[in-house]
C-alpha cells in the first residue's frame, strides 16, 4: 500500500501480512508530520507509552508539549518543569517541583548535581563525585587527577608519568614523546597534540612508588664542578666517547630535586634568603656554554629530561584539594631552566611555553623570590633570556612558518605566561640604583605592527573587550616609545577633535556663524612682552588648551604652519631658564635646572611651564630643557590627577641618595661622606637636624624635624638625617612651586596613556632623542633641482657632517625649527634642500617644511661661509 505523507510526497511501503501494528506505528513515527485522518490510534491501544490526543498517537517516552506544540520526546528523557526534552538525564533540582536536564555530562544522584565531566566515582556507599576534567578509571571507579592512570590491586593513578610496558611500571621518559619528520631524517621536537599540549602514550599502567616515595629517592646525578665539567668535556672530545657527559645532563636536569643537587653551592644546604638563591651561577654557565659542543642526541636527550621535569605533578594534592607551596628547590629550578639556550630554538617552544606558564602562575610571593634571584644573574646571561621571551612572543605573534606552532586558538596563553615571566625580569632589572640592562632592552619592536589603539582601548574597557582581558598596555614596559608615542598622540588627537567638536556645536547654538579659528589654540604674542603675553594668553583660553596650537607674532605677517610654534617655545623656554629670572637655578656640575625654594606670591609661572611642557607633548613638538630624571619622577605622582580633590598631595616622590647626586651632585658628596665616616659623627661634626639653603644671596635654616635644631646627629640616626635632607630639598622645600608645574602639565596631558610611561619616557617626549648622527639625516634628504651626487650637495654634508656637535644642532636648529631629534631618531624626520640660482643670497628655511633653500655657489669656501652666517642669525619670520 501507499500511504502519503502530508500530501507533499509519497513514500512506498510494502506491506505483508505478516507485519504487526508496532512496526507501523515504528515507521511513522521516523515522519513527525502525516496525515493523521489516515492512521489514528485509539487511547485504550496505548498501553506501553504515553497518548498525545492531539495527534492520536502513542509516544514511547513522555510527551513534549510547550507553547501549544506537542511531540514526542523520542530516546530521551521528559523535564517536566521547563516542558523541554533532555539531551540527556532529567534529574530533580535542589528546589521542590524543579527539574533540570543533565545533557551530555554525569548526574550525582546523592547531591542533585550535574557534573561537568561525564564520569562519576563512589566515595562511599551512594555517596558519588565529579571527576571534572581528570580521567576516568571505570575499572576501579576512580578518578585520576592528571592525563594518565596506571593500576595495581589498590588502583591508583600514574600522574604525569608514563607507562612502560616493558618493565611493567611508570618510567621518567615518555615514549612516542620524539617522532621523526617525514622531510627530514633528523628528529624534530617536539610532537603536540592539536591543543598545543605536550603528548604521551596511554598504555596499560602499573605503580612502583608513592610521590613520597620519589620526594625521597636519593639523587643519580654526579655533583660536577666547573673545572670537572671542562675536564669531562675535554675527555670526551678527544675519545669520542660522549656517554659520561651525556648522562650527567640528563641525570642533572630530570627533575627539580636533580636540577638542585647539581647546580646547589652546598647540596644539603637549604638558603631561604632572597639575597642568596644558592645556585652555583659559576657552574650553570659553564653547563648551558658547552651544551653547545654536545652532539645532537645529548641534545635531545636533555630536552626529553626537561620535559619529564615539567610534567611532573610539583603541586600535590592534599585530601581537601588544596595545592602545597612551591619549596625554593623548585623556585630555584625555575631560575636555572628558564637560562637554558635550547628554547631559543621554535622546535622548543611548546616545552619553553609550559616553563613560562608555570612561572607565570606562582604566587606573589614565590614571584618576590624569582625576582631578587634573577637579579643576581650576570648582565650577558639576563639580557639572552630577555632576548629569547622576546623571540618566542614574536614568533608566536608573526609565525614565519605557522605550521611549526600550535593553532593560535589552542594557545592563547603563550604570550600572557611570556609576558608575564618577562614582568620578572622587568621587576629584577629595576632593584637597586643600577639596572642589570638599559630599560630599553625590554622593548619589542615587533608590537609595533599590532592595532595599538585597539591594545589601549581594551585596556581602558576591559569589560567590553571582545576576546579577553588582556592587553600589552598591562605590561607596558614591553611597547617601545615609538608605540607609547603613538598612543598618546593619537589619545591626543581624539582630544583634539573631541574639543573642537564642542566648540562647533556651541557656536551653532548661540546662532553664531562657524569660523576655522574656533577649532585651534590661537596664542597671538609679542617679542617683547613674550612671558607675560604668553601666561595671560594661556590664562584666558584655559578650556582650548586641548586644541591644535598656533602662534602668531604680533607685527610679524607670518602664517604658522608649525615653525612659528616651534619658534615660541624655543624663545619662551630660554627666557624662562635664565638664572637672572629666578624661577629655577642651574647647577653647573650637574648641568640641570632646579626649582628655585624662594617663596612666591603667584606661583603661575611655575604653572605656565607645566603647560609649555604639556603643549610641547600635546603637539609632538621637542624642547630643550634640562631638567633632572627625578623632575619626571615627581611629574608621574601621580601619573593621573586625583579626581575632584584639589587639597590632593601631587608631585612627592620617594627618592634617594643617588637620585639627589643628578641635582646637587656636591652635597650629595657630602651626605654620603656622612654615612661611611667612621669617627663619631656627633663629636666630629656637631651637627643637628637642621638644613641650610641660599635664597637670593641669604642662607636660611630650616629644621628637617620639629624641634630638630635640638636633635644632634649621630651614627645610629644618620640615615634619618640623610633621607630627611634629600625628602626637604626635592619635596618639601619646593612643594608649592612643584604643584603649580604638576597641574599645569597635567591640564593639557590629562591621559591615561601616562600610566605607560616611565620617568625617563616622558623626559624623551618632551625633550626628544640627544643623540645627532647627521649621516642619518643624509639618509632621509630630498632634493628638488639638485641631485644626490652634485658637487654642491656633496660640499654641503662634508661641511655638515665636520662641524661641530653645537653648530649641527644650530643647523638643526636653522633648518626644521628645533634642535631636538624625534624620539624614533633621524629616520623619522625630513629634510627637503631646494636649488636657486642667486649666489648673492644667505641659504634660507623654511622650518614649517623643514626646507632647506640653497643657492649653488661657486665653491665649497663660500658655501660653508655663507651657511654659517645663516646659521648663526637665524631668530626672527623673514631675516634673510
Amino acid at each position: 500500500m501507499k500511504i502519503p505523507i502530508d500530501g507533499a510526497c509519497n513514500v512506498a511501503v510494502a506491506q505483508s501480512e505478516t507485519m504487526g501494528s508496532g512496526s507501523l506505528l515504528l515507521l511513522l513515527m521516523a515522519f513527525p508530520i502525516f496525515n493523521a485522518t489516515l492512521l489514528r490510534v485509539k487511547r485504550s491501544s496505548c498501553k506501553s507509552g504515553q497518548y498525545l490526543g492531539s495527534r492520536f498517537i502513542c509516544c514511547q517516552e513522555a510527551v513534549y508539549a510547550r507553547s501549544g506544540k506537542e511531540d514526542c520526546c523520542s530516546n530521551v528523557e521528559y523535564n517536566r518543569t521547563e516542558s523541554i526534552c533532555c539531551e540527556g538525564i532529567e534529574f530533580k533540582g535542589h528546589h521542590p517541583n524543579e527539574w533540570r536536564c543533565c545533557n551530555g555530562a554525569a548526574y550525582r544522584e546523592d547531591t542533585s548535581v550535574c557534573c561537568n565531566g561525564k564520569v562519576r566515582r563512589k566515595i562511599s556507599g551512594d555517596s558519588t563525585a565529579c571527576c571534572g576534567n581528570r580521567v576516568y578509571d571505570k575499572k576501579r571507579d576512580l578518578c585520576c587527577n592528571n592525563v594518565i592512570q596506571y593500576g595495581r590491586s589498590q588502583g591508583e593513578c600514574c600522574g604525569r608519568w608514563a607507562y612502560s610496558s616493558r618493565n611493567n611500571r611508570r618510567t621518567r621518559i615518555f615514549s612516542n614523546f620524539f617522532r621523526r619528520a617525514k622531510s627530514s631524517e633528523e628528529e624534530r621536537l617536539p610532537p603536540i597534540s592539536p591543543s598545543g599540549r605536550l603528548t604521551v602514550e596511554q598504555p596499560a599502567h602499573r605503580p612502583d612508588s608513592t610521590a613520597s616515595d620519589r620526594r625521597s629517592a636519593s639523587p643519580r646525578a654526579p655533583r660536577w664542578s666547573s673545572d670537572k665539567l671542562k675536564e669531562e668535556f675535554t675527555k670526551a672530545e678527544k675519545e669520542g666517547k660522549w656517554s659520561d657527559v651525556s648522562s650527567y645532563y640528563v641525570t642533572a636536569f630530570e627533575s627539580f630535586k636533580e636540577i638542585n643537587w647539581a647546580f646547589k653551592k652546598e647540596a644539603k644546604k637549604e638558603y631561604k634568603s632572597i639575597d642568596d638563591s644558592g645556585i652555583n651561577l659559576e657552574l650553570v654557565n659553564q653547563v648551558y656554554d658547552q651544551l653547545v659542543n654536545l652532539p645532537q642526541d645529548g641534545q635531545k636527550q636533555l630536552l626529553k629530561s626537561i620535559i619529564n621535569c615539567l610534567l611532573k605533578d610539583r603541586q600535590l594534592e592534599d585530601s581537601g584539594g588544596r595545592h602545597f607551596p612551591r619549596t625554593k628547590d623548585d623556585l630555584r629550578a625555575y631560575v636555572i631552566l628558564i637560562q637554558n639556550p635550547q628554547f631559543s630554538n621554535i622546535s622548543t617552544y611548546v616545552i619553553f611555553a609550559h616553563l613560562l606558564r608555570q612561572v607565570a602562575s606562582l604566587t606573589d610571593h614565590e614571584h618576590h623570590y624569582l625576582v631578587h634571584w634573577l637579579r643576581k644573574l650576570e648582565s650577558a646571561r639576563f639580557k639572552a633570556v630577555v632576548r629569547r621571551l622576546h623571540s618566542f612572543i614574536s614568533t608566536r605573534l608573526f609565525p614565519a612558518r605557522p605550521a611549526e606552532l600550535p593553532p593560535i586558538s589552542k594557545s592563547s596563553w603563550w604570550i600572557p605566561s611570556a609576558i608575564k615571566s618577562l614582568a620578572l625580569l622587568n621587576a629584577a632589572n629595576d632593584l637597586g640604583h643600577r639596572p642589570t640592562v638599559s630599560f630599553t632592552n625590554f622593548y619589542n619592536p615587533t608590537l609595533d605592527l599590532l592595532d595599538l589603539m585597539a591594545e589601549y582601548f581594551a585596556w581602558q574597557n576591559p569589560s567590553s573587550a571582545s576576546s579577553s582581558s588582556f592587553s600589552f598596555c598591562q605590561y607596558p614596559f614591553v611597547l617601545s616609545i615609538t608605540a607609547k608615542r603613538t598612543i598618546l598622540q593619537r589619545d591626543s588627537e581624539q582630544q583634539m577633535i573631541v574639543m573642537a567638536r564642542r566648540s562647533l556645536v556651541a557656536k551653532v547654538q548661540n546662532k553664531q556663524m562657524p569660523d576655522i579659528g574656533m577649532l585651534f589654540l590661537n596664542l597671538t604674542v609679542r617679542r617683547s612682552h613674550l612671558v607675560s603675553d604668553s601666561l595671560n594668553e594661556i590664562a584666558r583660553k584655559q578650556h582650548d588648551l586641548k586644541k591644535k596650537l598656533k602662534v602668531t607674532f604680533a607685527g610679524e605677517p607670518g602664517l604658522d604652519m608649525g615653525g612659528l610654534t616651534k619658534e615660541w617655545f624655543l624663545l619662551l623656554i630660554k627666557q624662562i631658564f635664565q638664572p637672572d629670572y629666578g624661577m629655577f637655578t642651574y647647577n653647573h656640575k650637574a648641568r640641570v635646572f632646579w626649582f628655585s625654594s624662594v617663596p612666591c606670591d603667584n606661583y603661575q609661572e611655575f604653572n605656565l611651564v607645566g603647560v609649555l611642557m604639556g603643549l610641547a607633548v600635546y603637539n609632538s613638538i621637542n624642547l630643550d630643557i634640562r631638567f633632572p630624571p627625578c623632575c619626571y619622577k615627581k611629574l608621574l605622582n601621580p601619573a593621573v590627577v586625583p579626581y575632584n580633590n584639589p587639597k590632593a598631595v601631587v608631585g612627592v616622590a620617594p627618592f634617594t641618595l643617588h637620585d639627589f647626586a643628578q641635582v646637587q651632585p656636591d652635597v650629595a658628596k657630602g651626605l654620603r661622606d656622612l654615612l661611611e665616616y667612621e669617627g663619631d659623627v656627633q663629636d666630629d661634626f656637631g651637627m643637628s637636624f637642621q638644613a641650610s639653603f641660599t635664597q637670593v644671596g641669604t642662607l636660611h635654616t630650616f629644621d628637617l624635624k620639629k624641634n630638630g635644631k635640638n636633635i644632634a646627629v649621630t651614627n645610629e640616626n644618620r640615615k634619618e638625617y640623610v633621607q630627611l635632607y634629600i625628602d626637604y630639598a626635592l619635596n618639601r622645600s619646593i612643594y608649592s612651586h612643584f604643584q603649580a608645574f604638576y597641574h599645569g602639565f597635567h591640564s593639557v596631558c590629562a591621559s591615561n596613556a601616562l600610566i605607560m610611561l616611565r620617568p625617563e619616557e616622558v623626559e624623551m617626549l618632551v625633550c626628544g632623542d640627544p643623540s645627532i648622527d647627521m649621516r642619518e639625516l643624509r639618509k632621509v634628504a630630498t632634493y628638488d633641482g639638485y641631485k644626490s651626487d652634485e658637487s654642491t650637495i656633496r660640499h654641503l654634508w662634508d661641511i655638515i657632517i665636520s662641524l661641530p656637535r653645537s653648530l649641527q644642532k644650530k643647523f638643526l636648529l636653522f633648518t626644521t625649527g628645533s634642535d631636538r631629534i624625534p624620539v624614533g631618531g633621524m629616520s623619522e624626520m625630513t629634510l627637503k634642500i631646494t636649488k636657486v640660482e642667486n649666489t648673492q643670497m644667505l641659504p634660507m628655511a623654511h622650518t614649517c617644511f623643514n626646507q632647506l633653500i640653497l643657492p649653488v655657489y661657486n665653491s665649497k669656501r663660500v658655501l660653508k661661509n655663507k651657511l654659517l652666517i645663516a646659521i648663526e642669525n637665524s631668530e626672527g619670520f623673514g631675516i634673510e
